[in-house]
């Protein structure tokens, strides 16, 4: 199975953030954290592998922008929110496994992974 060496963390809420950060870590994953859109761009440019995104995200904003370079570079993302049922249309068009906040960070960053792994297989299948 392929498996992604790096992981964008996106979450306003600090002690979370760090809970996923050391999920990523213990499963081999570089983690590239942040709190906002401007730094989870950034980290995007470094090259990330899969992402985990808070919808709801510092100073009102929200983690469109993000998914959206995501989905434009093809990178796979897992959405992590408590605020599944409340985010407007837009937000839940977006095509990604939605967890809903609580869950295990172990859980979430798995479901990252294995969104990696499931379009890195359709990749390597389409090139054969």
């Amino acid at each position: 199975m392929d498996r992604p060496t790096s992981i964008l963390l996106v979450d306003d809420e600090p002690l979370i953030l760090m809970d996923l950060e050391f999920a990523a870590e213990d499963e081999g994953l570089h983690p590239y954290c942040g709190a906002t859109i401007a730094t989870a761009l950034a980290h995007i440019e470094s090259g990330i592998d899969c992402a985990v995104l808070d919808v709801s995200l510092q100073d009102g904003e929200n983690c469109l922008p993000i998914a959206l370079e995501l989905d434009k570079r093809g990178i796979p993302y897992v959405i992590h929110s408590g605020d599944l049922d409340r985010q407007n249309e837009t937000i839940r068009s977006l095509n990604a496994y939605r967890i809903a906040k609580p869950a295990c960070s172990r859980k979430v960053v798995g479901a990252a992974i294995e969104a990696y792994s499931q379009t890195r297989g359709g990749m390597l299948a389409a090139a054969e």
